[in-house]
Order: structure tokens, then sequence, then C-alpha cells
């Protein structure tokens, strides 16, 4: 991409690590990162604050840089009036957090890039999204805005800082989630009868997934239909729950949404079908999708859904893994269409012209109709067209004119058919030609890698390949999940302090990086890693990975949770410059961490017989209660945890030598069996490890005629004996 030009100007960003910030930092606008010394000069200088928040995979953030932040002019404006800060969501979502939910209260709506501007004390008084530069017939711009609020501050600079402080004090009042008076879990049944409900009005029974468009992979909805099913199997709701669940996995593996030539979901689609998507990929969609694919084929036995899991983690073993063993955050949908353009375009690396797929695949087809080509199959198995496949009202800059982006449109057997193929053979034809494109492909720009590595993202990662492991039987994905998880032990946990960082960085020969000032890890990086050493033990059984698990939701407590109202707040006490603590309450495109945590805090009590964590967990749902009762559609993760507590959750416990044969038949059988309330111990006889100094009751459990042995067990009160692997499978159901 064009030649590279010495740049005229390098502002503090420079000396930061996240590939969002250095991205900015050769703007001419004077960028700071958030901090004391931005803060200081803001008061020093009595103007006001710009902040700007985006992230590296944000198309409207990089046209905003594109559009304003590297214009000269606007630079200057923008250097005169304000002290500008420029923030990555995914280092700082705290930062992120406070100023989206004034924003959203202003304007009605919230996005990236986020242009807030904040008082010397950091409280906001204007706010917006995306401004385009100039003045347009419905819209003011960027320029225009800078102007009017310098003005103002000029002006009117009581005024400001009088509302702002009103609008404060009402984020404060709503944003409030906590018990009031003596409120106490909410029914499970009727709460999971109404999510059910919710969701079933908004499932699109023709493609799958829950609204028309735009369609996100949500697997927190689906999380919550398999575990709907689990508990009502034999009635004709818990039929339709699987049903849907299925039908959206197998609707987003066939369409755009999947790369089908290099592995992966991207973030969205833009249409009802899953076809044309918004080509980011993100690691947190990887992890959750990983995991629910392999509940699928657990549940379902279709290998399909198998082979879906194994591509994704393809993708990510190859294009997002740090040598050393964590997971890269993110890559753009934007890139150079060929090596000589000088303007990116989104897709630009994943599409296809009907005529490059041609001149690629030019070869006859044995057995096939006469004067078949491998180009003829492909094209008519994805939905290839000559003009391009994109309907030109989801492309409305048109970067795809002409493109298409591959979508399965007909199942194997029909396309087979339709060449007079066999399947096996149709399914080896298709391969080849993925194996050409992908080394095509591997001609074009890449498009840019955010090599940050959070916390938070590689539990869900973890958890994926954990899940993966155990469901699939493929000892290699559990491998690269511990591998993982030893990565954050060294890189973001500080074992002085007993407390996990936020984030780490690719450094220069791929070393890994840390911020001069390292993040403190947030509420969800706590949450989603606890989460994956559950994971990581039930898959691996080495109990260092339980041990770390229960250290984490001890130092989880003492940081973040709320004695007077209950649950946890998202981030800890004590930094000035956070101007409210909150409690995220809604499972998006991540749960929310007050979620997952109520499971975690379960399966904590499971393994140490520490029977807070249970009380904790309820005082959870009574803080969220009213939200659960009312629209519990928003806390589909949530609504699955409260039917956990009200279950009870099963300790299962296998007697037994975890290398003997009989062990590992008894482990598969268990790891096989989709549960959503269960828990996976093994009792190996060494009295001095860690689970028996945890729960006493296990040296009272022991092996059944030389046999390995499963016990299950509710609150430390366990089963008769069980050394069937069939009577084993059919105890499991819920």
């Amino acid at each position: 991409p064009g030649p590279p030009s010495v740049p005229c100007h390098t502002n503090r960003l420079i000396n930061e690590k996240s590939p969002y910030l250095l991205q900015h930092a050769h703007n001419p606008v004077d960028w700071y990162p958030w901090g004391q010394e931005a803060f200081d000069k803001a008061k020093t200088e009595n103007k006001p604050i710009f902040l700007s928040v985006g992230y590296s995979t944000c198309h409207w953030c990089h046209v905003m840089e594109e559009e304003s932040f590297k214009s000269k002019e606007i630079g200057e404006i923008m250097n005169e009036h304000f002290i500008c800060i420029k923030v990555d969501r995914e280092e700082r979502p705290d930062v992120d957090k406070v100023y989206l939910t004034f924003v959203q209260a202003t304007s009605g709506r919230g996005g990236w890039p986020m242009s807030v501007w904040l008082t010397p004390d950091l409280k906001p008084f204007a706010g917006g999204t995306y401004f385009p530069p100039e003045d347009g017939v419905h819209h003011v711009g960027f320029r225009t805005v800078l102007l009017r609020i310098a003005e103002q501050w000029k002006e009117n600079k009581d005024a400001l800082l009088e509302s702002s402080q009103r609008i404060l004090e009402a984020l404060r009042h709503t944003s409030e989630i906590r018990v009031r008076g003596q409120e106490s879990p909410p029914p499970a049944k009727e709460v999971m009868d109404t999510c059910f409900r919710q969701l079933c009005r908004s499932y699109d029974e023709d493609y799958g997934g829950f609204s028309k468009s735009p369609k996100f992979p949500t697997p927190v909805n689906l999380n919550f239909l398999f575990t709907y099913w689990a508990l009502h199997r034999t009635t004709p709701e818990g039929a339709q729950a699987l049903q849907m669940a299925l039908h959206t996995l197998k609707m987003m593996a066939h369409g755009g949404i999947h790369d089908h030539i290099g592995q992966g979901f991207h973030r969205y689609s833009t249409d009802q079908h899953w076809h044309v998507p918004h080509f980011e990929k993100m690691l947190y969609d990887q992890g959750q999708l990983a995991a629910m694919y392999s509940r699928a084929f657990q549940i379902s036995g279709d290998e399909f859904f198998a082979d879906v899991v194994r591509d994704i983690l393809l993708y990510v073993s190859r294009d997002l893994s740090d040598q050393a063993g964590g997971f890269y955050s993110a890559e753009d949908a934007d890139s150079y269409p060929t090596t000589t353009s000088r303007e990116k375009r989104e897709g630009a690396f994943f599409v296809w012209a009907a005529e490059e797929l041609q001149a690629l695949l030019p070869d006859p087809v044995e057995g096939a109709t006469e004067g078949t080509t491998l180009g003829d199959v492909f094209m008519h198995h994805y939905g290839v067209e000559e003009a391009g496949n994109v309907d030109p009202m989801k492309d409305p800059y048109q970067e795809l004119k002409g493109k298409n982006v591959l979508i399965a449109r007909c199942s194997p057997e029909l396309t087979a058919a339709r060449f007079g193929l066999e399947p096996a053979q149709l399914r080896a034809l298709l391969q080849e030609c993925q194996q050409r494109l992908s080394s095509a492909r591997a001609q074009r720009p890449r498009p840019h890698l955010d090599t940050k590595i959070l916390a938070a993202w590689n539990g869900l990662m973890i958890s994926g390949f954990a899940q993966a492991g155990a469901a699939l039987a493929e000892q290699g994905y559990v491998s690269r999940a511990a591998q993982a998880a030893a990565f954050l032990r060294t890189h973001l946990f500080d074992p002085d302090s007993g407390r996990l960082l936020r984030s780490c960085y690719r450094g220069k020969d791929n070393s890994v990086e840390q911020s001069a000032v390292p993040i403190q890890g947030f509420l969800e990086d706590y949450v989603f890693v606890i989460q994956a050493l559950f994971d990581l033990y039930e898959a691996s059984l080495e109990q260092g990975w339980l041990e770390w698990a229960l250290h984490l939701q001890h130092m989880q407590d003492k940081l973040f949770w709320d004695p007077k109202g209950f649950a946890y707040f998202s981030t800890e006490a004590g930094d000035p410059s956070l101007l409210l603590r909150l409690k995220d309450d809604q499972d998006g495109a991540e749960p929310t961490p007050n979620s997952i945590t109520v499971t975690n805090l379960l399966r904590a009590a499971c393994y140490s017989g520490h029977m807070d964590w249970v009380e904790k967990a309820g005082k959870i749902l009574a803080a969220f209660s009213e939200r659960l009762q009312k629209i519990p559609i928003t806390l589909p993760e949530m609504v699955r945890a409260t039917a956990v507590f009200h279950h009870t959750l099963k300790q299962v416990v296998v007697c037994g030598d975890p290398q003997g044969e009989d062990t590992k038949e008894m482990l598969q059988c268990i790891r096989s069996v989709f549960s959503p309330n269960k828990v996976l111990m093994v009792a190996d006889g060494d009295s001095a490890g860690f689970l028996y100094r945890q729960l006493p009751f296990l040296a009272s459990l022991e092996r059944k005629d030389g046999k390995a042995t499963a016990y299950i067990c509710s609150n430390f009160t366990c089963s008769l004996p069980v050394t069937s692997v069939q009577e084993l499978r059919g105890m499991l159901r819920p």
C-alpha cells in the first residue's frame, strides 16, 4: 500500500501499546491517553476535554479518523480549544461504559466512535457518536460542533457545569441496580418460561436468529435454549427450544457470516439471511461459538456441528494465536484490495469476483455432466453470480459491487445431484477448491490484526477450547486451552498482589509487553477467567486450575462485591477518574459478568464446600429480580443461571485412576452428555491432593469391585455407587 511517507506529526500516543491508540499517533491532533497528565493540563488551562472512544476493528472509527482527525485544519481547532484524549474501549471498558451511559441517556443512542465533551473534572456535558467533517442538509458537521462548544464554554460555562452536574445525579440514580427490601431470587420456572416466550416472539423461523436485520450470533440466547431444552426434554416447548438453537447454528454455518475459505465467524450479518456480514472477526465470538457448536454436537451427535467447532479452532490457532500461548483480540474488516491500492475497502480480503473464481478453478470435473468445471460446481454451491451476489441496498458505499460473499445455497446432496456426482466426491472437490482459493487469498494484503491480549476474552476462548476438547474427545484442544491459561498466569496475573491484569501486548520480535502502568483487571476479567479455569479443570482434571480459580473468586469478592445493594460492580472502588461505579444489566455480544458469576459461584461452592458462595449467587439473582421477571430476554444467561440455582448442581464424582481405561470410559460418557447442572470431579485416592483437603466427604467414597465408580452427589450427599456406563448416562440427565 503506497510508499511509506515520513509522518509530519507525532503525538503522545506513540508511547502507548494499544494498536488502536498507535493508529492515531501521527494525527495532527495533540492526543493524550486517558490519565493524570491530560486531566491536569485541562485544569491548568481551564479547557474542556474532548474524549474520543473507539476500537481497532470499528469501521466508522476509521472513517472519522480519515475525515476529521487527519485533517490539519480540524486538528488545529481541536488543539486550540480542547485537551484531546483517545481511549481504546477494549482496554478501558470502565471509562467507555460511564460515558456511553451519558451519551445514551442524552441522545437516545450510543455507539462508536463515541465523541464526548467533558469539564476539566471529567463530567460530561455534550456528546454523540460519529460526526461527518462538514455541515450537510440534515446534519451538523464536526468542525461546526467543535466551534459551537468552544463558544458555549467561553460564554455559558456556569450553565454547562450546572447541567452536567444535574445529568450526572440523574445517571447515578437511574443506573443503580440493587436489592430493595427483602427480595429473594425470582421463581425459576416463571422466569424461564417468560424468557422462552419472549425469544419465540423474536425468532426468525426461516433463517434462525432473533431479529430481522442486522443479525447477531447471540450465543447467550442459544445457551439459554439448550438449558431450557435440557430441563423440558419431554415437552413440545423443550423440543421447540432445541430446534430453534440448532436451526440458528446451521443457518449461521451455511451463511456468509461464516468464512468458508479462511474459517471462523465474522461479527454480524447486515441482512436477515446471514449473508452479507460486517467482516471483522472478534475473539469473543470465536470462543463462545466454539462452545455453542460443541454443545450442539453433544446434544445432537451430528458431525456437522463438530466440523464447525474444528473450523473455528483452526482459525483461532492459525490467525489469532500468539506464539507464547495467548490469543489476540480481533481482525479488521477493511483491507487493501491489492498490494498497489491506496484505499482500504470493507471485505476486500474476503470477497470474490466470478471471473476470478473461474480462472482459479478451470479444471474439468471427471464423471460430471459434459463440460462441467470445478468453478461451475463451486459457484453453484456457494451462490456466486456473474454480476456479484450482494444486494446494493446492503452495500451503500458500493465497496462490494460486482463481488460475491460465499453462502452455501444448497445442501451437498442437491449440488451433487445437479452435476451427477456422488456426495463423497463432491466433498473432496469442494475441499480442493477451498484449498486453492485459500492460497490465492494469501496473496492479498491481510486486514489489520489487533494483537492486544485481553484477560476476559482469553477466558472466553479458553472455555471454547476446553469445552470442545471435552465434547469432541480431542486432547489437543485441551492442551491448547492449558497453554493459554499458563500464558495468563505468567503475563496477566500479579502473584504478589494476587490480582489479574487486563491486558498485555505483542512487542518487537514477538515478545510479550506490558504497558508502563499496567491496567488492573475488571470484573469481566475475573469472571471469564474463573469460568475458563473451571471448564479447563473438567476437561483436564489438573487440580492446579481449580486452586487458582478459587483464589481468583475470593479476590473478585474482595474487589467488586457490593455489600449494600448486592451483586458485583464492574469496576473496583477508589479510581477518582471514574464518576460512576456501574453494574451491567444486559447479556449482549458477551454475557454480562454478573450472569456468568452466578454459575461460577455455584461451581466454586461445589469444589470448595464454601457455602457462602451459594448465598452470594442468590443475592445476585435477588438484585436483578425485577428485570428477570419483566424482561428476562435482556438477561438470558442470568435466567439460565436462575434455573441452575434452583435445580442445585449435581456433583458427579468419579473414583478411579485417571489413567485407567475404565476411568477414561466413564469420563468420556460424562463429557458426552449435555447436562447444564453438573460439576465433574475425580477422586483419585491422593488424600493429600487439593480436592480432598477442600472436601472431606470425598474420603468416604471408594471404588466398587476395584472398578472406576461414579457417585452423583447433591449438597455433598451421595447416591449409590454406579459402575455401569449405561446406567450413569441415564442418571446424568436433569
